[in-house]
């Protein structure tokens, strides 16, 4: 078992203030696999305190000293990439496949596409006789989620590095392993003291202290919308910087000239890819009503390929749910769609059979739903895809805006000007035509109670910079 008591703060590991352990449990296994401290504001108050003194300094280096202290992350991270693959395995029930080449592979992209726009990026423009600088804003609380652990500590990290700003991270304290491995490959990477400094902790005793701290710059947060908004609202007083990648509710619209069996399957997996715990996952399946019963039956044969067990074994391809909070979540809403009267293809309630242990999830897929029901509203955050028919085209679009949220958009077609004129119609962050991914220099974020801000290359250094007009800079 992993003893992963102390934090990480001004270059070194310290035990906290006052001891609090909490046991991390293996969602596999519903086993203890780790013991962790909690934090407290006292420990914030420590922390926050190394990253401001550090920033006089810090925020002095030139680029060059920064790209290089990068691509010594980027290093150190290389060499510990299976320590983090088989802890993000072990702490949120990601298959091996799964945690090594995409979950790992994550982190590792952010801290490369961080160096590579850092050699190019504009700090200074010219305005007549005016000079434009960009400069970082401070000190960073960042607070990150359970569901891609790597990907969101890395992508707040890096950009915060690259343009010379300090930092305070909480990881989840219910997936916090990939964490503590990330904070010691800060050190080994020779991150100077102060910098970056982690501690682990629970939203009421480290995340509010951290919003509120009148020495936090900036916060950025990624988890649910309704923790976003106490963020800002804890924020508020001292009027800093808040960022905020939230839920969604994202729609997938197959259109009528789509090659049916190739659209359903690629968003029947997409969906139950990382056990549907992905903020920007297709969970709406918008069909044309004429080919709905044709949907159906090739999601049913997709989800028959799903193979549902224990993550650490090579050939399964969906792993369990992180916790038993989120496990009863997505039982009741299964209930519900039931209730409300939506078909139930494939799945339902209940752990797939043979899995009496562990927190698994039945592989579910709904139809005949529309928008009103609350499987076509709430973010469910489990594999469970529903579907919902559409006579028109206009009517499709209207389906897919119909919700607060706006993280992500699919459309599907064997037309691509079709397509694009669709995708200029959806209110959202993010639209993929037929499954396409840009890579990790296109921006990430969304409209609505998606969140504000954006993260991922260049432009996910804007929110860690200040904007300073100095006026007559020239003769």
């Amino acid at each position: 078992m992993r003893e992963y008591q102390q934090f990480y703060i001004n270059g070194e590991w310290i035990d906290p203030i006052t001891p609090h352990t909490l046991d991390v449990l293996n969602p596999a296994t519903e086993r203890v696999c780790a013991s962790i401290s909690l934090g407290s504001e006292a420990d914030v108050d420590r922390a926050v305190a190394a990253a401001r003194a550090a920033f006089a300094s810090f925020s002095q280096t030139s680029r060059q000293e920064r790209i290089e202290l990068l691509e010594s992350c980027a290093a150190a991270y290389q060499s510990r990439y299976a320590d983090i693959a088989e802890a993000i395995c072990e702490e949120m029930g990601a298959p091996q496949s799964l945690a090594s080449a995409a979950q790992a592979y994550t982190g590792l992209a952010h801290l490369k596409e961080a160096a590579a726009v850092l050699k190019d990026y504009q700090f200074e423009e010219e305005l007549g006789q005016n000079r434009i600088f960009k400069e970082p804003i401070g000190v960073c609380g960042l607070i990150t989620p359970w569901n891609w652990p790597a990907n969101q500590i890395a992508c707040k990290v890096a950009p915060a590095l690259a343009v010379g700003c300090t930092m305070v991270l909480k990881p989840s304290e219910v997936a916090p392993l990939s964490g503590y491995i990330f904070a010691e490959i800060m050190h080994q990477a020779g991150v100077p003291a102060g910098v970056f400094n982690m501690l682990n902790g629970d939203g009421p005793g480290v995340g509010t202290a951290l919003s509120q701290h009148r020495d936090i710059d900036m916060m950025s947060f990624t988890g649910s919308t309704r923790a976003g908004a106490l963020v800002s609202k804890n924020a508020a007083s001292t009027v800093k910087r808040v960022t905020l990648e939230l839920g969604g509710k994202s729609p997938n619209i197959i259109l009528d000239d789509a090659d049916l069996d190739t659209a359903v399957t690629a968003g029947v997996m997409s969906m139950y890819n990382n056990t549907g715990q992905s903020c920007n996952a297709p969970s709406r399946m918008l069909v044309p009503a004429a080919k709905l019963a044709q949907a159906e039956a090739i999601a049913a044969e997709v989800s028959k390929s799903v193979v549902v067990g224990d993550p650490s074994r090579a050939d399964t391809t969906m792993g369990p749910v992180v916790s038993q909070v989120q496990f009863d979540k997505i039982q009741g809403l299964i209930e519900k769609g039931i209730e409300e009267g939506a078909k139930l293809v494939v799945g339902g309630v209940g752990r797939p059979a043979g899995l009496e242990r562990g927190y698994y999830v039945r592989p579910t897929v709904f139809s005949e739903a529309n928008n009103d029901m609350t499987i076509a509203r709430e973010e469910i955050f489990g594999p469970v895809l529903t579907m919902i028919p559409y006579d028109t085209e206009e009517q499709a679009i209207a389906i897919a805006n119909d919700t607060p949220y706006g993280l992500a958009g699919y459309v599907q077609s064997g037309d691509l000007a079709h397509a694009r004129r669709v995708a200029s119609k959806i209110r959202a962050g993010n639209v993929h035509i037929n499954g396409a991914f840009g890579g990790f220099g296109v921006p990430f974020g969304g409209f609505k109670q998606s969140g504000n801000g954006r993260e991922w290359g260049s432009h996910g250094f804007v929110d860690y910079l200040e904007i300073k007009a100095v006026q007559g800079f020239e003769e």
